[in-house]
């Protein structure tokens, strides 16, 4: 058996259109930011791979979720 850390969840219709849905969230606010802050510069890097890293975790918690995974 493997421990749920590592599981692979495959997602239902719902979990997909959310999965498309937090991507869309997340592409709006990084638009926002550089509109704000422009592009360039090694701090915008960081804003960019750490939205990266928070849309990953939060697709993984709704992947997570009994009710977006195929049955």
């Amino acid at each position: 058996m493997v421990n749920p850390l590592f599981e692979v969840h495959l997602l239902n219709e719902q979990g997909k259109e959310l999965a498309k849905s937090l991507a869309g969230e997340f592409h709006g606010f990084l638009c926002s930011l550089e509109g704000m802050c422009g592009t360039e510069g090694r701090e915008m890097a960081i804003v960019r791979t750490k939205l990266e890293e928070a849309c990953f975790f939060a697709k993984k918690a709704m992947a997570n979720r009994k009710d977006n995974q195929q049955a």
